[in-house]
């Protein structure tokens, strides 16, 4: 659809944004922050993501355009979100723990024009202003305190109209993948210039699987700045639910903010449920969950005992989805499916699954290898075109990059990530078995299995695992977790070492971050052979 196509449909709105709702239910807590319960109504989002959106158009912002944000949890993340999404405008926050070098390298390289920052952000904010090469920006906008070279957004909106633009038009988050190899890249989606209140696939998603509406009451204990937790909340927001959104997952806080809330529906991630399970007895025994209808989760592997415990404490009313922020498939179980096809992410919803080998044909049932989704969903890696042709295949299907199988009934099984393989002597090694036969040691809170250096075999297996108890660590538990492993597993795919670490690194989407071990390993290497 053209500009001016587009501009004459958006006269007919749809029903499907705070507008609407702001309209029927104006004092209704669209947002609430589970710290001091302090709420943003329905009326005010949409009063400020209007003045907002004016101010974009104002600096000269048109469909297409884009906007950076670094913004921690809270009501001015959606207020922003809501303001670019309704100007037709690509959004992309970034995480609020990337460093000022990170920061910049995503504010250049996905095209804004605007910047917001907020003051909780200065550290790394005033850097930009001074160090970072970014003369393509129009404008710095600051919420809260004043900061140096940011123009504080409320000053600039509190003069601009409360109507809004004379034509709304969707605009899309343009998020970055979490850079598994390399610097992170952007997934653009096409815009499809519709008018203001389309519903998103998203929304549609969350009401016909997980029952969204106006009596939603979300709990977003995630950092907002990726694709789950921001898609979600905004589609809550569509259907004119509340979203009360965590600063910072605390498993106390967040079984507390599902009581003192009335929380119907929440999306965590494993690590989330492995932090709530080491709470005492006492503590989850008191927690009241009698509202909690739904908890959603996905961003990373669920090991079989953690959601067997999570199912036994909780009830059947866990659900899994397995998705990307590529938006290329979308498959989904509930606990009752998963109790009966234990490990499986379900059954496809949207795109039809193809298991390809290394040669890009196609495998027969219960076969091992790359998971490509068949749809018309379009994307591309923002300025990397090569990565774009890697992520299709030669039939024109698309892959996350996540290896698995399909069982005999049609359900995903994914046993690892492509470029998280090992190969050992020429044999290819997946972590993700060994790290979930790790998991179910009652000593280990968490574990990450790499390849490291080896002369012989080009790559051995190392296992780096966090203790419940760090005080345990030494060789007799060394030999033990790989005695452990090797009752379980192939002895070749077993680890040949131990080492263990305080912690190991997760993204805020509880997503293992690898690719820090690996190069720490393997920078040795080449340091050492250089």
């Amino acid at each position: 659809m053209s500009v001016g196509a587009a501009v004459e449909s958006s006269q007919s709105l749809g029903h499907w944004y705070p507008g609407w709702h702001a309209s029927q239910h104006p004092e209704r807590a669209a947002v609430i922050d589970s710290g001091d319960g302090a709420i943003l109504t329905y009326a005010q989002l949409d009063r400020q993501s209007i003045q907002l959106s004016n101010l974009f158009r104002r600096l000269g912002l048109r469909p297409g355009d884009g906007v950076a944000m670094l913004l921690e949890n809270g009501p001015w993340f959606f207020i922003v979100a809501w303001a670019a999404q309704r100007s037709g405008l690509y959004y992309t926050p970034v995480s609020t723990h990337f460093t000022a070098d990170e920061v910049a390298y995503i504010v250049e390289d996905c095209g804004a024009r605007v910047f917001v920052s907020s003051s909780e952000q200065s550290s790394v904010a005033s850097k930009l202003v001074v160090d970072a090469n970014l003369a393509h920006l129009d404008a710095w906008l600051g919420v809260g305190s004043p900061m140096p070279g940011f123009d504080g957004i409320e000053n600039q909106m509190s003069s601009l109209p409360t109507s809004p633009l004379t034509a709304e038009l969707e605009g899309s988050a343009m998020l970055y993948s979490s850079g598994t190899s390399g610097r992170p890249k952007g997934i653009r989606m096409p815009l499809q210039l519709d008018p203001i209140g389309t519903p998103s696939s998203v929304m549609k998603l969350g009401r016909s699987l997980y029952g969204f509406g106006e009596d939603t009451v979300y709990l977003s204990p995630a950092p907002l700045y990726h694709s789950a937790p921001l898609n979600f909340s905004m589609a809550v927001h569509r259907l004119g639910g509340t979203v009360v959104v965590m600063a910072r997952f605390d498993p106390e806080e967040f079984l507390q903010s599902i009581d003192r809330y009335g929380v119907s529906h929440t999306q965590v991630v494993p690590t989330m449920f492995n932090r709530l399970l080491s709470l005492s007895d006492e503590v989850r025994s008191a927690a009241n969950l009698g509202t909690l209808r739904v908890a959603i989760h996905a961003s990373a592997p669920c090991p079989v005992p953690v959601k067997d415990n999570m199912i036994e404490w909780w009830g059947p009313i866990i659900y899994e989805y397995y998705s990307g922020t590529e938006g290329v498939g979308f498959t989904a179980i509930t606990s009752e499916e998963w109790l009966e096809h234990r490990g499986s992410v379900g059954r496809p919803l949207i795109g039809r699954v193809h298991i390809l080998d290394d040669a890009g044909d196609e495998l027969p049932g219960r076969q091992t290898g790359r998971v490509f989704f068949e749809s018309k969903a379009l994307f591309e890696y923002h300025n990397d075109p090569t990565k774009t042709a890697e992520a299709h295949s030669s039939q024109g299907w698309s892959t996350m990059g996540d290896v698995g199988f399909v069982d005999g009934d049609g359900y995903l099984y994914l046993t690892d990530r492509s470029t998280d393989m090992i190969i050992s002597g020429g044999v290819n090694i997946y972590p993700r078995e060994i790290e979930n036969v790790l998991l179910e040691h009652p000593a280990v809170e968490d574990a990450a299995v790499v390849g490291i250096p080896d002369s012989d075999f080009g790559e051995q297996v190392r296992a780096i695992v966090q203790l419940r108890t760090p005080e345990e660590a030494g060789e007799q538990l060394s030999s033990e977790l790989i005695a452990f492993c090797q009752n379980r597993l192939s002895k070749i795919k077993c680890p040949r070492s131990i080492e263990f670490r305080a912690e190991l690194p997760r993204s805020g989407a509880g997503k293992l971050l690898k690719r820090e071990l690996r190069a720490e390993y393997w920078q040795e290497h080449t340091t050492s052979i250089g």
